[in-house]
């Protein structure tokens, strides 16, 4: 968290759409932090998003898509390295964002798979609150053991590894 990764997918999303592209963009139905209808990161940045319950409701809504950007990939099912595959197959740009690694350190629902199979990968860290170095870890300080906590600073951090095993 608090690398950057949404601001870039919206950035990557924004110059499409200036290249007269046509970009769909879509978020999932559990992420509604900052809004309930677009992609917000947490600089504010924000562009109006499609909101899905799962991945296979993207295929559902593509239509027309030159370009197609999901965020929080993390918080979707199994189904969107298909949905993905598929639409790389029929020659349409897929942009993911997502965390690689949930808060115990381990990897996070699709991601890993989504990375096996990208084309192209772009790995953004945050800053280590305590230390400074980069940070790959999100440390949830609150102690929930839930896998799916939706939260900011109030209740994550990013950490460096040193850091995130102290923690532990």
């Amino acid at each position: 968290m608090f690398s950057g990764k949404t601001e870039e997918l919206i950035r990557r999303a924004v110059r499409e759409i200036m290249s007269r592209k046509n970009v769909k963009i879509f978020k999932p139905e559990i992420d509604s932090r900052y809004s309930s209808t677009s992609v917000v990161s947490h600089n504010s940045t924000s562009v109006p998003a499609i909101v899905v319950k799962n991945a296979n409701d993207i295929l559902l809504q593509v239509d027309g898509a030159e370009v197609v950007a999901i965020d929080e990939a993390q918080f979707f099912d199994e189904q969107l390295v298909e949905v993905c595959r598929d639409l790389a197959n029929k020659k349409i740009r897929v942009i993911v964002a997502g965390l690689d690694m949930d808060y115990a350190g381990k990897p996070f629902g699709p991601m890993p798979q989504m990375l096996a199979i990208a084309d192209e990968i772009t790995k953004l860290h945050a800053i280590c609150v305590q230390c400074g170095n980069l940070a790959n870890f999100t440390h949830r300080s609150n102690g929930e053991k839930e896998l799916i906590v939706l939260g900011e600073k109030d209740k994550y951090s990013a950490l460096c590894r040193v850091c995130y095993n102290n923690h532990k």
